[in-house]
């Protein structure tokens, strides 16, 4: 396995960081490095549990991942932790999103595939920017981001807006852009997920999942963009519950199909693929460990030590910590992981830990800022890029029926059927459908929101709900607007649209009969499910500057500028009619 060189990229330490390095390394027992490897989740807002279990069990972190809370709460806890362990954490969170991947009351600025849809880096740099100053304010100084994913398979359950789209020199040109912003904070970055999603239909939370791509295919897309940004300095790796058959048999002729494993176990791919031949130099950590994808490739208590001796550095999350801890050490014990790997791990997490600067912040009793920085979340200047962000990024897809703009005298009585709105993947909210209702009132419609709760119960055969007849229809109603906001999620196996009843009740099939038009705010590729709809567009964002943005959009007070990250026809020939 390569060397580390601790005065090169990623790191790029002194001589003083190195000896603070090597000094903390000498100074610990065979417990504490075992520590070391592992990044927990904290949970929950009050610490006090997870502290005291930490010491009975006598096991010293090397980082933890909160969820979001409000900022004061997350300020609070990363600041308890800090204070309670000697050697300094990393303390991480998913910025994909903005501030708001942390704190509650940070910036929502944009999913990564909105501000794709920019073609505008500079929102790219924002958005990194956005990241790492909110999440410096509460503490954090690591982000699992950027996603660096290729969305190339519109069936993927998880990717989907969370990527900078299907182009990969679009992803590599927004990637760099991003991490230039996250690094100027301080923070350090973790491109994922290595060695890349969006290919799959399926996902790893589920099932251990596969980028099928050739050698030369990957080269070309993949392996281009970790190559660069591994030249731009980018610190970290995370490493996927995916499989890449196609290297695994290059670099392991021998290797049989049922023998070949994910990234988060592979050897290979991490030591030979990812450093030798493209050259990092920093960290990897794996993907959540309680994923599926890793747990089902072999047992647990092999595969604990065995994603540590294949190459990844720390230990992402666990089952039960007690048991991840004494697997880790049996492992070494036995050998799955030896010594000298398990140094050159722990090396690796201190290295990055001086590279943030963490030894000299605990020193001055400065690793998590004062209450003073919550200041900055959700301030003046990032609402005002959010909303740059969201005018330049909405995309009209198509409208073949020339019916925009709309207006209160030609389309005032509107039908609206809203679709999901109830949160999804890293996101318990929803309901972006009732600032699209009022702004609408607001602007003279009338608007008449389809009431499902009618057609509880209904069949084919029995029905309680009953249409209206077509004709009675377009009395009523001068446009049909189909609102859908259905985000990922991760115990999900598709994103489709799924229709109240048999027959499809709510299903757009009187297109040639009213005006219709459909609004995706989260899911761009919804065409599949409504290919003969006239006028489409997509958002990427549920947000509300997305939604207000969307409804000036509508009625022509502002232009449509967004290109498409992706195919929003879904390579279907019917969805461009």
């Amino acid at each position: 396995m390569p060397g580390i060189n601790l005065r090169t990229k990623p790191f790029n330490l002194t001589n003083d960081d190195i000896s603070w390095v090597e000094q903390t390394l000498a100074t610990m027992d065979l417990r504490a490095k075992a520590g070391q490897l592992f990044c927990l989740v904290a949970p929950q807002e009050d610490l006090t549990e997870l502290l005291q279990k930490l010491g009975t069990l006598d096991i010293k972190p090397g980082g933890f991942m909160s969820r979001p809370f409000a900022g004061t709460v997350v300020q609070k806890n990363y600041r308890h932790l800090q204070n309670s362990f000697e050697i300094p954490l990393l303390l991480a969170a998913n910025l994909e999103r903005g501030g708001s991947g942390i704190a509650l009351d940070g910036t929502n600025f944009a999913s990564q595939m909105q501000v794709a849809a920019t073609d505008d880096e500079t929102m790219a740099y924002r958005l990194g920017l956005i990241c790492g100053r909110e999440g410096r304010a509460v503490g954090c100084n690591w982000t699992f981001s950027p996603v660096v994913d290729i969305d190339f398979n519109y069936q993927n359950p998880i990717t989907n807006t969370r990527t900078f789209g299907s182009d990969p020199d679009r992803v590599l040109r927004m990637a760099r852009a991003y991490t230039q912003g996250v690094q100027e904070c301080g923070l350090a970055v973790s491109l994922k997920h290595w060695p890349g999603d969006g290919v799959d239909g399926r996902d790893q939370h589920l099932l251990t999942s596969v980028n099928t791509l050739s050698v030369e295919t990957w080269d070309k897309t993949f392996g281009k963009i970790y190559a660069q940004l591994i030249a731009a300095g980018a610190n970290t790796v995370m490493a996927g519950h995916i499989m890449q058959p196609a290297y695994s048999k290059k670099l392991r002729p021998d290797i049989r199909d049922e023998d070949i494993l994910p990234a988060s176990l592979a050897p290979e791919l991490n030591n030979q693929l990812l450093r030798e031949q493209l050259g990092f130099n920093g960290l990897i950590v794996n993907d959540a460990t309680s994923m599926a994808g890793f747990t089902i490739p072999m047992p647990r208590e092999r595969a604990v030590p065995a994603s540590i001796a294949a190459g990844c550095d720390m230990f992402l999350f666990s089952i039960d910590l007690e048991e991840d801890f004494d697997f880790m050490l049996a492992g070494i014990q036995n050998g799955i992981l030896t010594q000298a790997r398990l140094d050159d791990a722990v090396t690796r997490i201190l290295a990055l830990k001086a590279s943030l600067r963490l030894h000299e912040q605990k020193a001055q009793g400065t690793p998590v800022p004062d209450a003073s920085a919550l200041q900055i979340l959700n301030c003046a200047e990032h609402r005002a890029w959010a909303t740059e962000c969201a005018d330049k990024a909405i995309t009209l897809v198509k409208d073949t029926q020339n019916i925009l703009p709309l207006s209160p005298e030609k389309h005032k009585r509107i039908l609206l059927y809203v679709l999901g709105d109830t949160g999804g993947y890293m996101d318990l909210g929803g309901s972006s459908s009732k600032r699209f209702v009022a702004l609408l009132q607001e602007r003279g419609f009338a608007v008449t929101e389809f009431d499902y709760g009618k057609t509880q119960g209904a069949t084919m055969y029995k029905h309680s709900f009953k249409p209206q007849p077509v004709n009675q229809f377009k009395r009523e109603y001068d446009l049909v607007l189909y609102f859908a906001s259905l985000k990922t999620a991760s115990n999900q196996t598709i994103v489709r649209i799924s229709w109240a009843q048999p027959m499809g009740i709510d299903v757009p099939k009187f297109v040639n009969e009213i005006p219709t038009v459909f609004v995706s705010v989260e899911n761009p590729y919804h065409l599949q499910d409504v290919p003969r709809v006239k006028t489409y567009i997509n958002g990427y964002t549920s947000s509300d500057y997305v939604v207000e943005a969307l409804v000036d959009k509508l009625l022509g007070k502002s232009s449509f500028k967004g290109t498409s990250p992706v195919d929003p026809f879904c390579n279907l020939w019917d969805a461009h009619l």
